[in-house]
């Protein structure tokens, strides 16, 4: 895949009080990333995900997390099937919204990144999380939940199930 930022971590998370942080590594991702979702606040600053067997270290600005990865779900396997060339495709992801709309309320492959931009998503994987560990702001994490109420960084949200998803995310100018 190709971006005119080359390859990025940035972290979106939503505080249970609602409010909406976006870290990044670099001011234009910062200004790429909340020009096209909604955010409260953005803190620039290195961030990094480190694969490692079961797990993702990730951290960023005030956080540290460690996630442990359970297997692969139903969904995931089906997603794996896809060939690779239609993964992301705007044609593509506009035939599987109404899939993805059924099967996983609030999740959605297309809509509106602002600006007169067109956004979609292709799911490549799925996996179950088992735990997640960490402290933000240098509070700990609690426990696994379901996604409830929905993120509200962009047009869709998260499945409610805690999962790890493997996501190519295309953005079309106006």
């Amino acid at each position: 895949m190709s971006s005119p930022l080359g390859s990025f971590a940035d972290v979106m998370l939503e505080e249970p009080d609602g409010h909406r942080v976006l870290l990044a590594p670099s001011d234009r991702v910062a200004e790429f990333v909340s020009s096209t979702y909604r955010f409260d606040e953005v803190v620039v600053g290195p961030v990094q995900v480190v694969a490692g067997g079961g797990s993702r270290f990730v951290t960023g600005p005030g956080l540290s997390m460690s996630l442990r990865i359970g297997r692969r779900t139903a969904l995931g396997v089906l997603l794996r099937l896809q060939p690779k060339p239609f993964v992301g495709a705007p044609r593509w992801a506009r035939l599987l919204d109404p899939i993805a709309r059924a099967a996983l309320p609030g999740v959605r492959t297309r809509g509106s990144a602002g600006g007169g931009r067109e956004e979609f998503y292709g799911a490549s994987d799925l996996h179950r999380l088992v735990s997640v560990e960490g402290r933000w702001r240098d509070q700990k994490l609690g426990e696994l939940r379901p996604v409830e109420p929905p993120v509200r960084f962009g047009f869709g949200s998260a499945p409610s199930r805690p999962s790890l998803t493997r996501i190519t995310t295309t953005v079309l100018e106006g």
